[in-house]
């Protein structure tokens, strides 16, 4: 957590969602609460996750970021 009133606190998060809404939410309507999170579970597994390249990670996905990290690359390289 960083200080009250720190205006980047959740710039991440509002992110996320952003996109979540523009690529999914959206896009299409969802007939049952349980339809909506099984779609958005898929996305963030099948799509942001592991295919969708991050400008904060130095356009990588996640799991690529990930990836590297845990084999201790060094990412300016």
């Amino acid at each position: 957590m960083s200080t009250k009133g720190d205006c980047y606190d959740n710039a991440c998060m509002e992110s996320f969602f952003a996109t979540l809404k523009k690529d999914l939410i959206h896009r299409r309507r969802f007939k049952t609460c349980e339809e909506a999170k099984i779609a958005i579970i898929n996305y963030i597994e099948t799509w942001y996750n592991s295919r969708r390249s991050h400008s904060s990670l130095d356009y990588m996905s996640p799991m690529e970021y990930e990836l590297h990290h845990s084999q201790g690359k060094d990412l300016a390289a």
